[in-house]
């Protein structure tokens, strides 16, 4: 029995796996080849925090597989009620076959995984995002071959994506520079695991030689009220198509969405040739049904 709560839980050969097969389930789907494996098998999914993408990838997967998907919110179930996140992870063992938490608390994705007895998967914390990982690394490959070796900038906040980024480049093997405001940097023992990270300041110094450029916003869920001496403090760190420019030729370009145009990008960003986001949103779809084939 196998989690996914962090890229770190696979090993490289693992995750290059589930990002080719990623690929090879959307070939499936696109020739209208009907492939159910998990037939009779049932994802909970409990999401503390809203979710577009990450859901709507999940449940459409567990369908197209032939399983089904159970969402669960606090505001529906005994977890807001005060129900201890170990009670339900024994209950839930024993009712249903796979389970993904989306949570501003890492700690509860830890404490539930500790007495499941049935695979959880990180559909996002405060600390991480590995599912958006997967889609990046495929939808990257699948423009430009394998990202070993590539150099990669990561432009704003130090937080879950940015951690995620630093994970995969150990990892994927490919180089990465991290261009954040002092104070907003990612953890510091992160960055020292990983000596094929690089923290500057300067956006432009990041995103030279960059073969992708990767952004965020700088107000994640649970920043709410930081919002204004955030916007503040991340003057200048917005990726415009003229900080593209500074990359090489045939750099990409993705957002993990929804993005705030005029602040992380600027408002023509999306609609750049450059801009593979659209696509990464889609493959979100694919690597979770490669994820959930892989651990069921």
């Amino acid at each position: 029995m196998r989690s996914f709560l962090s890229l770190l839980d696979f090993t490289t050969q693992e995750l290059v796996g589930i990002v080719d097969r990623a690929t090879e389930l959307k070939v499936m789907l696109k020739a209208g080849e009907v492939h159910q494996p998990l037939q009779g098998k049932t994802l909970a999914m409990i999401f503390e925090l809203s979710s577009t993408r990450t859901r709507v990838a999940f449940e459409t997967g567990m369908f197209q597989l032939g399983g089904h998907a159970i969402f669960i919110d606090s505001q529906s179930s005994q977890l807001g009620r005060g129900e201890p996140i170990e009670d339900s992870a024994r209950v839930l063992s024993g009712m249903v076959d796979i389970v993904s938490i989306r949570t501003i608390n890492h700690q509860l994705l830890e404490k539930f995984a500790n007495v499941a007895s049935i695979p959880l998967i990180n559909a996002m914390s405060n600390t991480l995002h590995p599912c958006q990982l997967l889609a990046d690394m495929q939808t990257f490959q699948e423009h430009r071959g394998s990202i070993e070796g590539k150099q990669v900038a990561f432009i704003g906040d130090g937080y879950n994506m940015c951690n995620s980024y630093i994970n995969a480049a150990q990892q994927f093997n490919f180089n990465l520079r991290i261009a954040c405001p002092i104070g907003f940097q990612p953890d510091a023992a992160r960055l020292q695991k990983n000596t094929q990270v690089q923290l500057v300041t300067a956006p432009e110094e990041a995103v030279k030689n960059a073969d992708l450029v990767v952004t965020d916003v700088w107000s994640s869920m649970g920043h709410e009220e930081e919002q204004t001496r955030r916007i503040n403090a991340f003057k200048g760190y917005q990726v415009t198509t003229q900080l593209l420019d500074l990359a090489n030729k045939d750099v990409l370009f993705m957002h993990c969405l929804p993005a705030h145009r005029g602040e992380e990008i600027s408002q023509d960003l999306l609609d750049d040739k450059r801009s593979v986001a659209w696509e990464e949103a889609g493959n979100r779809l694919h690597s979770q049904k490669a994820l959930l084939e892989f651990l069921l």
